[in-house]
């Protein structure tokens, strides 16, 4: 799914446009223990609580896709009869009617979900008169040729809220504040089937997570059975591999820069597009070429490539670019820059160290203390260029 088909589900958790049919709920312990089942039609819930759950469903479709949603496909093996694509499409099929059903599935999130407080667990069955579109790319309410029939699940942590007084109005005093139980955002999710191309597309599901560097393996395999695609935090640590492996030991600070520099060009060009741009090896050798990396060099990267990622891997720009930021360390100094303008800092041998070379204006501060970059010398009314050695 990319971002305008995430959106225009998304869309529909408002109270004009609500194609929900049925919400369901268990509330789980610290110990695994299910304390609370609901099973509700989702219209005859107050508007105060029907808009708070429409807050939790929007959360669960939000964030970057390949980062926070992950679009996965089902292996063959996951689709054969008993597999768990066939439970998923049971569970959907029953519109969230069937006890045992709902009881099997709970009991697989509780099983495999790794958390160690109580949550919540919320299903719900909607049915999207999925509208046509004309050439214009409006929308044809009265074209519509198919109902887009899903599953989207939210796990929400539950926790105490903080203590702390509160002023009471009906007795006109400050008291101490009773401590609930809150619910809060969605930390995982999925959306099943997925919908690719404005379609069902039974053989995939948009997984959610919070914490891109906390998928839940396991939970995903039983519960899921799809295929885990590399996290956000592995594509960019795998990047880096790639990297320090192509320009070995003596990998300088310009070529770096230009890699970083060249991504983040290639990200400004397909901001616009709803597909995430991702890069296989082929469009990773141009980013290096062009980034000006030797020939010599070059002659090992399909097989670095193919070592770290694989021989058919893509990483996506947004997860392996800093787009805010620039960050030069030392052991014991740390330079933030613009990631626009990391041209500003140079390399040079000085002394015959290697330094990093900053040049400043009259503005400088240390501390939020405006000071002149260094004291004149020989009455010169040039200031000298700061420089930092580089470790």
């Amino acid at each position: 799914m990319n971002k305008k088909e995430i959106l225009e589900i998304r869309k529909q958790f408002t109270p004009a446009n609500c194609a929900i049919t049925r919400i369901c709920g268990c509330y789980v312990d610290h110990e695994k223990n299910k304390k609370l089942e609901s099973k509700d039609a989702f219209l005859s819930l107050p508007e105060e609580e029907a808009f708070k759950y429409f807050d939790i469903f929007k959360k669960t479709l939000s964030g970057t896709v390949g980062k926070n949603m992950l679009n996965m496909e089902f292996p063959i093996d996951a689709e054969m009869p008993g597999g768990t694509q066939e439970f998923l499409l049971k569970l959907r099929n029953s519109k969230l009617e069937d006890d045992m059903l709902l009881e099997e599935f709970y009991d697989k999130v509780i099983a495999t979900y790794e958390y160690a407080e109580n949550y919540y667990i919320i299903l719900i069955h909607a049915m999207y008169d999925i509208p046509g579109k004309g050439s214009d790319d409006l929308e044809m309410f009265d074209a519509s040729d198919e109902v887009y029939e899903y599953l989207l699940m939210s796990i929400c942590p539950v926790s105490l809220s903080k203590a702390g007084l509160c002023y009471n109005a009906e007795d006109n005093r400050i008291e101490d504040r009773i401590r609930d139980w809150i619910v809060d955002m969605p930390d995982k999710g999925f959306l099943f089937p997925a919908f690719n191309d404005r379609g069902t597309d039974l053989h995939s599901v948009l997984y959610y997570t919070k914490k891109s560097s906390e998928l839940q393996p396991e939970m995903i395999d039983q519960l899921l059975g799809a295929k885990m695609p590399m996290s956000a935090d592995d594509q960019k640590e795998t990047f880096q591999m790639i990297i320090e492996d192509t320009l070995g030991e003596d990998g300088d600070y310009e070529t770096v820069r230009n890699i970083h520099e060249t991504l983040n060009d290639l990200i400004e060009e397909h901001k616009e597009e709803p597909e995430p741009l991702a890069l296989d090896k082929i469009e990773m050798r141009k980013v290096f070429e062009q980034s000006g990396v030797d020939t010599e060099k070059m002659e090992n990267f399909d097989r670095n490539f193919e070592e770290n990622a694989g021989e058919k891997a893509t990483l996506l720009a947004s997860n392996i670019a800093e787009t805010k930021k620039f960050n030069i360390e030392t052991p014991d100094v740390v330079i933030k820059v613009n990631p626009d303008r990391a041209d500003l800092i140079e390399t040079r041998i000085i002394d015959g160290r290697q330094c990093l070379v900053i040049p400043v204006d009259d503005h400088i501060e240390v501390n939020g203390i405006n000071v002149r970059t260094m004291k004149r010398q020989d009455n010169s009314d040039r200031e000298e260029m700061s420089e930092l050695p580089e470790e």
